[in-house]
């Protein structure tokens, strides 16, 4: 996934709303096969921190964004599915082989909640091992995941006043969810696409939340009977968008989202 926000959010706020799990396996097979990520999005200067999980590797802030007062309804709606089955880790899998099956899956794997005893290493874990297909598995991934969660966990804790270690106060939480996708390209057994999902931070229950809009584009592939992240779709994602306009990141009911061509997302049934 390489992944774009909307500029405002905190530091936290925007290594918790990054789903890295594409990033990850994209670099364990850049340094298996001995080539890189150099195609992804770089961090402009004074913007996504080190903090950020994936900003080192494919993040890059964008322009301010404040959602506007009007409501313009999304022309494109989309009824997404629900997974056959929830695996050990506690995520939905099993999708249908079709295109909205394939976006139902990337929205599980750009959906996340860091609260109460579950940790931004816990959930980028539970993210990895359900939706990054086992052979692209690798004990270097988990290191990395490791890694880039150190002080997000640690900012967070010390922002809400949680001990060392956890649990996360009451009302405190980081999350993503997603509200938006554009299909980019499309075939029976892969599919890439753009995910827009609004990241929101609360450091407790008397605390205000903040949030910021993000962008990431995404590639799924069909392996094993089921849809999965992959490092070769998602680097065939990067080059399909190579020479193409990246969709603004607005919220739904924004009349931009439509000029956009993002498609709303209703909750799955």
């Amino acid at each position: 996934m390489v992944r774009a926000r909307g500029a405002g959010a905190s530091k936290g706020l925007w290594a918790a709303g990054v789903v890295l799990v594409a990033v990850v396996v994209l670099t364990v097979y850049a340094m298996v096969t001995g080539g890189d990520d150099q195609d992804a999005e770089t961090p402009a200067k004074g913007g996504a921190s080190a903090a950020s999980p994936t900003a080192s590797a494919s993040s890059s802030p964008a322009a301010t964004y404040a959602p506007p007062d009007d409501w313009t309804e999304p022309e494109r709606w989309a009824s997404l599915t629900r997974g056959k089955r929830t695996d050990a880790h506690g995520s939905a899998v099993g999708f249908p082989h079709t295109v909205e099956g394939a976006v139902s899956m990337a929205v599980a794997a750009n959906t996340s909640a860091v609260e109460g005893e579950t940790s931004t290493y816990d959930e980028q874990m539970r993210l990895y091992d359900s939706y990054a297909a086992q052979e692209d598995h690798a004990p270097v991934a988990v290191e990395y995941i490791k890694k880039t969660t150190e002080k997000p966990d640690r900012d967070f804790e010390k922002a809400t006043g949680a001990p060392s270690g956890g649990p996360l106060p009451a009302g405190a939480y980081m999350r993503s969810n997603v509200v938006g996708y554009k299909i980019i390209e499309s075939t029976r057994d892969e599919i890439s696409m753009w995910v827009l999902a609004r990241a929101t931070q609360k450091n407790g229950e008397m605390a205000k939340e903040s949030g910021s809009y993000t962008r990431t584009l995404v590639g799924v592939q069909w392996k094993d009977g089921d849809w999965k992240l992959g490092p070769e779709a998602l680097a065939r994602a990067m080059s399909q968008t190579q020479t193409q306009a990246k969709p603004k990141i607005v919220a739904p009911g924004d009349a931009a989202f439509n000029s956009a061509g993002w498609t709303a997302i209703r909750e799955a049934s």
